[in-house]
């Protein structure tokens, strides 16, 4: 009996299960495309992408293409070298002993296993690298998903074979024998289209440097990110150091952080909910980490909203941009979720972030209370604001905005009801246009109402 021991290793079905539940397939792309943008961060020379950084990606691409019958991502980023596929590329998780990559994207090593098992059943891993001694050398690793679920001892490993050069140095990554949903989202013009919005939003930052990134040949351009400057509205841009509460040496956890926020666009008139305001789901705070967007346009709790002492948003703050930039060598720093699409509210880096973002976001809240007051005051000193490029503002500790002078107004009555919208729409095609808001219909109903039972008097 004493000889006798209980397995405790996991069976191969339930890891994967478990690593592929809870992402998208934009998450696994994107996971494909980190590892791609921090190959091409290597061959460069490992810097923090921040927005002082220069560096030139031109001569990077990365190509996807993506079908109802395959899906690949091709590189010229340098490549894989035989030595980090063998001891930790294709491991489930990053050992303790590896050395992190300097500023990179990645943080876990599960990144590229759970996409191609997400997206299909037979991939194909191939890598060309200049060696130590000047040659180029090529490998594939071949992995077909059922066979290798059919056995659950150890070891876990996959074989590593000889393979035909790629044209350049890099990874391609393709993926066959794709699962029943991967089949309906990769062959849906509609998913391909959102797809490249997204990439041209959350990797805006590299996009600016020259990237690359193209989908089923077209490239994609990087998505701007601007605010406006007068004399007087000036953005703000804050920055300083922060340490992770955790063990290690401090330069493994210090991470960088960098505030920018202020007016995108003027805010707007009205705030009926009837009433379309030009890309307001642009607006809101965004969340950089080691140069990818993780949280964009964010409205809700995780970025303040709603949180105490700070107010849900509303459509009379539409207008605002605030942008942090989290920069860490060591990418286990930063406040980032398992998946890269938000980030971990319970970091004491984001903590203490969000107390200087409510700031910047209660300045924009009073501002926009006090222009309802004089409103024409208030648009003639936004009309005269510039737009510049987030890489061009400068250091500026708070967001400076026009001082309004309060009018004398006359109490003002605020009437709210509720009629059929057939009759509203008739109503409206009665005043000159079936599509006009339904503010104002209630105003020029009023309007009409006065001028008949009141004026004439």
């Amino acid at each position: 009996m004493n000889n006798k021991t209980a397995k405790a290793y996991p069976t191969k079905t339930f890891f994967v299960t478990m690593i592929t539940r809870d992402i998208t397939f934009e998450d696994c792309i994107f996971d494909l495309i980190d590892n791609s943008v921090d190959g091409a961060s290597r061959s460069e020379g490992k810097h923090p992408i921040n927005l002082d950084n220069r560096a030139d990606l031109s001569k990077y691409r990365i190509s996807i293409v993506a079908s109802s019958d395959k899906f690949s991502i091709t590189d010229n980023c340098g490549g894989m070298t035989l030595n980090d596929a063998a001891d930790h590329a294709f491991s489930f998780g990053r050992r303790a002993s590896k050395a992190y990559d300097a500023y990179s994207i990645g943080v876990y090593g599960i990144g590229m296993k759970r996409a191609a098992f997400k997206l299909g059943r037979r991939i194909n891993v191939r890598s060309t690298f200049t060696d130590t001694d000047d040659s180029r050398t090529t490998f594939a690793v071949p992995i077909d998903v059922t066979e290798w679920l059919s056995n659950d001892d150890p070891l876990w490993d996959f074989d590593i074979d000889d393979a035909e050069h790629l044209d350049e140095n890099g990874v391609e990554v393709v993926v066959q024998k794709l699962t029943r949903e991967a089949q309906t989202a990769l062959g849906n013009p509609g998913f391909i289209e959102n797809l490249r919005r997204m990439i041209a939003r959350d990797y805006s930052l590299y996009l600016k440097r020259g990237l690359n990134i193209l989908i089923n040949n077209q490239v994609i351009k990087g998505m701007p990110i601007e605010l406006r400057k007068s004399d007087d509205i000036v953005p703000m841009r804050d920055n300083y150091e922060d340490e992770l509460e955790d063990e290690g040496s401090p330069e493994d956890n210090r991470v960088s952080v960098e505030i920018i926020a202020g007016m995108a666009a003027p805010p707007p008139e009205s705030t009926e909910p009837d009433e379309k305001i030009d890309g307001e789901k642009g607006f809101g705070w965004y969340v950089v980490c080691n140069g990818r967007i993780v949280l964009a346009a964010d409205k809700s709790a995780v970025s303040g909203w709603g949180t105490s002492d700070w107010p849900q948003w509303h459509r009379q703050y539409t207008g605002f941009i605030g942008i942090v930039l989290f920069t860490a060598s060591n990418a286990a720093a930063l406040p980032l979720t398992t998946t890269k699409r938000s980030v971990d509210v319970s970091s004491n880096i984001f903590i203490g972030a969000r107390l200087r973002m409510r700031d910047a976001s209660k300045r924009w809240i009073a501002y926009t209370n006090a222009r309802k007051y004089n409103l024409a005051n208030a648009k003639k000193k936004e009309d005269k604001a510039a737009v510049i490029s987030i890489q061009n503002v400068e250091n500026q500790p708070t967001i400076q905005l026009p001082m309004i002078p309060k009018k004398r107004i006359e109490r003002r009555a605020n009437v709210h009801y509720s009629v059929p919208v057939s009759k509203m729409k008739q109503l409206a095609k009665g005043f000159g246009s079936i599509q006009m808001p339904y503010r104002e219909v209630g105003l020029k109903s009023f309007e009409y109402a006065y001028e008949d039972l009141v004026e004439d008097e």
